[in-house]
C-alpha cells in the first residue's frame, strides 16, 4: 500500500468533506424556500457575495429547493468524511470518493469543494498500486517535500475562514494569490505523496 498517498487522498476527502458541510449548512438555513437559478450564493441574507472574500460560496443544484439541497449535501459530506477517513484504500475506493465529490456538485456542495474531494479520489485509485524501478533524481528531491504541502493546502485551505472573518478586505485583495497557492499546494500534495511512496514509503 502506498501510505503516503492514502493520507493525502484521505485528507483532501476530509477537507472537502467539511467544506460542504457548511455549504449545506447555509443553505438548509435558507428554509424550505426556493432556489431561483440553476447556481446561486449557498449563504442566504445578509451575506451580499460582492462584499465578502468568499463571495457567499456559490454553489449549484438540479433540486430547486434549498432546505432539500441543503440536507443532500450534508448527507454527502459525511458520507464523504466516512469514506475518505476510513474506506478510500478499499478497492474501487478512489472511484467511490470522486462519484460522491460528481454527486456533491450537484446537490449543492459548492464548486471547488467537489474539486478537492475529486482529485484526492484520483489520488485513491493509485493507493494499492504497485511500484517498480527506481524513482528519479526529481522524484527523490521531490520527496523531500511531503508533506509540508499538504500541511500547506490543508492549513490555508481551513485558515481563510479565521483570516476572513477578522480581514476580509485584506483576504479579498489577495483572492488571486490565495487561489494560486490552493491550487499549487493541492497538486504538490498528490505529486509529493507519489514522490514519497516511490522513495522510501512503498511498504
Amino acid at each position: 500500500m502506498r501510505k503516503a498517498t492514502k493520507t493525502v487522498a484521505a485528507w483532501l476527502g476530509v477537507v472537502a468533506g467539511i467544506a460542504g458541510l457548511e455549504h449545506g449548512w447555509f443553505e438548509f438555513l435558507q428554509g424550505n424556500t426556493h432556489i431561483p437559478s440553476l447556481a446561486f450564493p449557498s449563504w442566504g441574507l445578509p451575506c451580499v457575495p460582492e462584499e465578502i472574500w468568499h463571495s457567499c460560496e456559490p454553489a449549484m443544484s438540479i433540486i430547486p429547493n434549498f432546505l432539500i439541497t441543503g440536507i443532500l449535501a450534508m448527507l454527502l459530506s459525511l458520507a464523504l468524511i466516512v469514506w475518505a477517513g476510513w474506506f478510500v484504500q478499499r478497492k474501487h475506493g478512489g472511484w467511490v470518493q470522486m462519484a460522491i465529490s460528481v454527486l456533491l456538485l450537484l446537490f449543492g456542495g459548492g464548486f471547488f469543494t467537489p474539486i478537492i474531494a475529486f482529485v484526492g479520489g484520483i489520488a485513491g485509485t493509485q493507493i494499492n498500486r504497485s511500484l517498480s524501478g527506481q524513482p528519479a533524481r526529481l522524484t527523490r528531491f521531490t520527496a523531500r517535500l511531503w508533506p509540508w504541502s499538504l500541511v500547506i493546502f490543508v492549513g490555508w485551505t481551513l485558515g481563510q475562514f479565521p483570516v476572513g472573518h477578522f480581514f476580509n478586505d485584506f483576504l479579498q485583495g489577495i483572492m488571486y494569490i490565495s487561489l494560486l497557492v490552493i491550487l499549487s499546494s493541492l497538486s504538490l500534495s498528490v505529486y509529493t505523496a507519489y514522490a514519497y511512496d516511490a522513495s522510501v514509503g512503498r511498504d
